[in-house]
């Protein structure tokens, strides 16, 4: 069997990476629409060897095609406008935006974390926050065997979440050209700034953490704090992750339980100084732990170190596994 599949935001950077990840994946396409705005429209992308026309986003040119799975990688805007349209015709939209992600009838889905939750969809399905993906991998296992009492999250984020922008900002950068996409320089810098800041004195990608973790989670309770920084990367997020859990540990068993779960590599030989780096992950699906040691500091205590592709896992790759699981049920 095979579906009609749209992608939404297609000469972007997830966009792009869509079309590259549908291919390696083998995914199932009768046929491929791309869609963008009307400056893109009419520029030709390859994929399976076939150039497709990219045509401009508007009704008139979703109604009749059948859309079985749309994916969205097109800005909040577009996605809060166009994803109702596609689900009103018969597709269901997996959307990278934060436009739906908070949405309480809306699913927010990691597979390997919460793929149940798809069943409940109304036609939307949201893509949880890049740095929230890779977190949510290497947080369900410790939650499903210890429980999760508190997390402190500190990230550092690649440039390339903030897209073609923040990705030519660093380029540039090391040319002594001034920033465009980012307040400051990124060359040679940390900002410890993503997204707006907001009343309480957190930025929106802090609050996409904490709040995205407990609906994923299913917990509104949990506490959690944030702070996400942008560092001089290219692609892959790290995360520094610390977690207070309900119940006691054993650290071997942690090194065991990472070292058997799905989707996850265990990168942790300290005496060999083997741990996960960004330059590691680019270009990877599964997300990388490492650094596993006890936090001394607190009763059941634990620190880990979380690495991941932020274009491929945390939006692109993330999308088409989801995209997987609908197909699987039909």
């Amino acid at each position: 069997m095979k579906f009609n599949v749209a992608v939404v935001g297609s000469t972007g950077m997830v966009g792009r990476t869509f079309l590259k990840v549908l291919d390696e994946r083998n995914f199932p396409i009768e046929n491929l629409y791309l869609y963008a705005s009307s400056r893109s429209a009419g520029k030709k992308l390859k994929f399976r060897n076939v150039d497709y026309t990219v045509e401009e986003l508007k009704e008139d040119n979703i109604k009749n095609k059948k859309i079985d799975i749309a994916l969205f990688s097109a800005g909040a805007g577009v996605s809060k406008e166009y994803a109702p349209i596609f689900a009103q015709y018969g597709a269901t939209v997996i959307d990278n935006s934060s436009c739906w992600r908070m949405d309480k009838e809306i699913p927010l889905v990691v597979p390997e974390v919460n793929p149940e939750d798809i069943k409940w969809n109304k036609g939307i399905i949201a893509n949880p926050n890049c740095s929230t993906i890779q977190a949510m991998v290497a947080l369900k296992p410790l939650q499903d065997k210890y429980g999760i009492k508190r997390i402190v999250y500190s990230t550092y984020q690649a440039v390339s979440g903030a897209g073609v922008g923040g990705y030519n900002d660093l380029l540039n950068g090391y040319k002594k050209e001034a920033p465009k996409k980012f307040p400051y320089a990124i060359a040679g810098n940390i900002l410890p700034h993503i997204d707006v800041f907001l009343d309480n004195g957190y930025t929106k990608e802090e609050m996409k953490m904490v709040n995205e973790t407990r609906k994923i989670l299913h917990d509104d309770n949990m506490k959690i704090t944030a702070t996400t920084a942008r560092v001089p990367v290219f692609y892959g997020h790290s995360e520094s992750i610390n977690i207070e859990f309900e119940k006691s540990f054993e650290i071997e068993d942690i090194f065991k339980l990472y070292k058997n779960t799905e989707g996850i590599i265990l990168k942790d030989d300290v005496k060999n100084l083997v741990y996960p780096m960004p330059i590691e992950a680019e270009g990877h699906d599964e997300v990388y732990v490492g650094r596993i040691r006890r936090d001394f500091s607190i009763e059941n205590g634990l620190n880990i170190w979380v690495v991941a592709d932020n274009i491929r896992k945390g939006a692109a790759s993330n999308a088409v596994e989801i995209a997987e699981c609908i197909i699987k049920d039909k």
